[in-house]
């Protein structure tokens, strides 16, 4: 195959700069995600280097080719970057900057004051491939199964650009000095250029499959989550029930579900606002996340009533926890805009213990156990099986 140099600067300098456009129109319309930016002008500067690279395609290079390096370094760095922007992860650029600068200071030297292009090519490559093995991993690391397949294929993507810049370092290293040169029609330069570039594409794709599987949680997160206290939503609660139901039953564990309710909330909204009313349940439920597990499951059931499932759990275990929830906001005034508002809570539980793995049951269960501590005077936990039949029949 005739692969011509000049060829592979165009088509890389143009790829470059259209996924430059494309990853800054994405950023635009997926503001929250961070990184993209980084991509784009990373992307931008790779197109830079490129396009500086094709006059420096003559017997005596200059400033050009320096330059173009350095764009080159620069985009590098920028995915790194970006890559760390995506994953909300502090960046020590330290050893970027370094990088960065041993590129211009290498290109500088064996460019204008000791000419020498296979010494120049060597170093510069063996630096590229630190860089990219860099990113490469800090994206191939265990995650979640959705998110796999877009961080592992970008990550694969820079393992492979990062052993083709050694493969070169070693080749340029070991060739005759007198044969080598950027310029000279030697098979190793349009080959190197031209897998740079097709890397480059599934480098781009696999950042923005990134993004996209990100959005596309994120989407799914808000369908499930309640938008004024960020617990998850009935519909939600009704699709994860099951699972947890069928993970107890397999398990023979027990599990426990408690119905939350905030005492005379009608009052508070009357007297203190609709707003002051949100920051009690907000408050509510930081208070709850704060002492329930990983693996609880916390929503909210309808206006000012939640409803808490408790895996491992039975009643009386759980009657704990409800009892260290129903202090703690009792304990805890709300303060919004100088007003004072001091809330309590009334929580009914119920256990499988006594009721079963039905959900239907348990929640009919809890509902009662809390009409019965509303009852008693409310801001007071009640269990079901504390509760007799002849209540049950009242």
């Amino acid at each position: 195959m005739n692969l011509d140099l000049r060829t592979m600067m165009v088509m890389i300098a143009v790829l470059s700069f259209l996924l430059s456009i494309l990853l800054l129109v994405a950023s635009l319309h997926a503001r929250g995600i961070k990184g993209l930016r980084h991509w784009s002008m990373a992307s931008l500067f790779i197109s830079f280097g490129a396009g500086l690279a094709y006059p420096a395609l003559t017997p005596q290079p200059g400033w050009n080719i320096v330059a173009g390096a350095t764009f080159l370094a620069a985009g590098s760095a920028l995915q790194f970057l970006g890559i760390q922007a995506f994953k909300n992860r502090p960046c020590r650029c330290h050893w970027l900057m370094l990088a960065v600068g041993l590129v211009i200071g290498v290109s500088t030297w064996f460019t204008l004051f000791e000419p020498n292009t296979q010494w120049r090519a060597t170093a510069n490559s063996l630096i590229f491939a630190v860089i990219n093995f860099a990113c490469a991993r800090s994206l191939l690391i265990p995650l979640a199964s959705y998110q796999r397949t877009a961080h592992w294929l970008t990550g694969a993507s820079f393992a492979v650009l990062g052993l083709v810049y050694v493969a070169r370092a070693v080749s340029i290293f070991f060739a005759p000095a007198a044969d080598y040169g950027l310029f000279n029609p030697m098979p190793l330069n349009p080959l190197m250029f031209f897998a740079g570039s097709i890397i480059q594409l599934f480098l781009s794709f696999g950042f923005v499959l990134m993004v996209n599987y990100r959005m596309a949680a994120e989407l799914e997160n808000l369908a499930a989550i309640d938008a004024l206290t960020g617990a998850w939503n009935r519909r939600s609660l009704d699709l994860e029930c099951q699972r947890l139901l069928a993970r107890s039953a397999r398990r023979k564990e027990a599990l426990a579900v408690l119905m939350l309710d905030v005492d005379y909330f009608k009052t508070i909204n009357d007297a203190h606002g609709h707003q002051a009313g949100d920051q009690v349940l907000k408050q509510l439920i930081a208070n709850a996340k704060s002492q329930i597990r990983g693996e609880d499951y916390l929503a909210r059931y309808g206006g000012e009533e939640f409803c808490l499932i408790l895996p491992c759990t039975n009643e009386k275990e759980a009657a704990h926890l409800a009892e260290r929830l129903r202090q703690m906001q009792a304990s805890r005034p709300t303060h919004w805009q100088g007003q004072t508002i001091t809330s309590t809570i009334s929580i009914g539980i119920a256990g499988s213990d006594s009721i079963g793995l039905n959900f239907s049951a348990l929640l009919q269960a809890a509902d009662a156990a809390l009409y019965r501590a509303k009852q008693a005077g409310r801001n007071r936990v009640a269990n079901f099986s504390d509760i007799s039949l002849h209540e049950l029949g009242e």
